[in-house]
């Protein structure tokens, strides 16, 4: 639901199929990604 949450798809593409497993699991690694930079960005803010 992450990618859904976040506005990459709709949750009718979910249900539909047009959108499968490999394209959820992409989604959320960029979100995995994204959650990480910002955990870095804060913590280099926080250490000047």
């Amino acid at each position: 639901m992450r990618p859904v949450r976040n506005g990459m798809c709709k949750f009718e593409s979910l249900k539909n199929g047009i959108i499968d497993l490999a394209d959820i699991a992409l989604m959320n690694d960029a979100l995995d990604v994204d959650a990480e930079n910002e955990a870095l960005i804060a913590r280099w803010k926080d250490e000047q």
